[in-house]
């Protein structure tokens, strides 16, 4: 794979230190991947040196370890950030040479493992910390470490569920990743000291397919500060939001389930509503999206700032149809008190209560009717965005979800050297 690699220094340091392996590099934090990544180093930076080893999208991607290392300051030492060349066509055609699932092969690196090598060999490393689960590969075995993945979501029960909705070829590609996809996220839990995903839901659903113990919830938070409704940040121009009220969905927009989550709204639950305008904003919108435009549906791409445009809309809406894990989208929305409506899928996860956080509404009718009843009923409405923002006070801090990281970082005598 033709890549370009960006090291950083290394500092001097007593105790062992911890190697983070991601594949996207975790920073800025404006995307749901890298928002976890960002915290997860932050958090693990706080506990022992880090040495970051990475992919990035492209150059422009990678052109942030400059930012990133002044964010960490000292708490990061070495740092391997490396552009990803393979394309999604050559990582199909090598993933069906040799058996593996695509997701590997579109992620692998010898100059990433030369690296990871390097540094093991250094007798430096207490901890592998891999996130995300095409990076297990780079974890040799026997690893002579601790070794702590974080699988976040039960990524092959996704690839069933797009099998599940597809048809044609794209049916037996997706089913053919969703086994071998299975295959290494159970072959990469057993042999890691503990296997982390995003919420309860999601460790028990591997739980009790696997039947494998240490596995645990180690779920996301919400930075309070940033998403809020006194928080600074430049409001959205009347004129630019546009006359009725505003159903806002955010999202990275080339992401598949995002892609299915606006098309089906835009076709199913906008005819069912009168005078409201649904808005799409977020970065890289596919075809589809794009062709979704109309009097009725904006389709802004990337803004500035997402809180401009959740403080300006009146119901954030969430009516995803697949979904893994925990919507930070969702999270954001009721940090910034406003009122939600979202399907099964996208509440599944997110520790609220039903029908006094937010609203879930399954199905075209039942959104639709949801989405009316507060149009209707601003009180109803206010009422429901004020116990948002009060439950997310209450649960969903960084601080609070990410405790339980150094015990499971280090243990006993190394975390007390650390």
């Amino acid at each position: 794979m033709s890549a370009r690699s960006l090291v950083g220094g290394d500092r001097a340091h007593d105790g062992p230190s911890i190697l983070f392996l991601a594949h996207r590099i975790p920073f800025p934090p404006d995307r749901g991947d890298k928002i976890r990544s960002w915290n997860l180093l932050r958090a693990l930076g706080r506990i022992a040196p880090v040495h970051l080893a990475c992919f990035a999208d492209d150059a422009a991607d990678a052109a942030h370890l400059p930012a990133l290392r002044e964010a960490m300051g000292e708490a990061l030492g070495e740092a391997h950030v490396e552009v990803r060349r393979t394309g999604r066509a050559v990582a199909g055609a090598r993933a069906l040479i040799h058996g593996k699932p695509a997701s590997l092969t579109l992620f692998d690196s010898p100059a990433l493992r030369r690296f990871v090598d390097r540094l093991l060999r250094s007798g430096r490393i207490g901890t592998v910390f891999a996130f995300s689960g095409q990076m297990a590969q780079f974890v040799p075995q026997p690893l002579g470490a601790r070794f702590v993945m974080d699988l976040g979501d039960v990524d092959s029960a996704k690839f069933a569920q797009y099998a599940d909705e597809g048809s044609g070829p794209m049916r037996w590609v997706h089913r053919r990743e969703a086994g071998l996809l299975f295959a290494h996220e159970v072959a990469t839990a057993a042999r890691a000291d503990v296997t982390t995903f995003v919420s309860e839901a999601e460790a028990a659903l591997f739980r009790q397919r696997t039947g494998l113990p240490n596995i645990r919830a180690l779920s996301n938070g919400i930075d309070l500060g940033t998403f809020g409704p006194a928080a600074g940040f430049e409001r959205l121009d009347p004129a630019a939001k546009g006359k009725g009220p505003v159903l806002l969905f955010t999202g990275q927009m080339d992401y598949a389930p995002n892609v299915d989550a606006v098309r089906w709204f835009a076709a199913e639950v906008m005819p069912l509503l009168r005078e409201a305008r649904f808005v799409v904003a977020g970065r890289n919108p596919a075809p589809e999206v794009r062709r979704l435009e109309s009097e009725r549906v904006t389709v802004t791409g990337a803004v500035p700032d997402i809180r401009s445009w959740l403080e300006a809309a009146d119901i954030v809406v969430a009516p995803l149809r697949i979904a893994r894990g925990i919507q930070n989208k969702v999270l954001e929305a009721m940090a910034m008190a406003k009122p939600v409506v979202a399907s099964p899928a996208a509440f599944e996860g997110i520790e609220a209560q039903a029908g006094r956080d937010l609203l879930v509404a399954d199905g075209a009718a039942a959104m639709a009717k949801a989405i009316g009843a507060l149009l209707a009923d601003r009180e109803m409405a206010g009422k429901l965005g004020r116990s948002a923002r009060a439950c997310v006070e209450h649960s969903y801090s960084w601080e609070q979800r990410l405790a339980p990281l150094e015990a499971m970082v280090f243990t006993g005598q190394a975390r007390r050297a650390a």
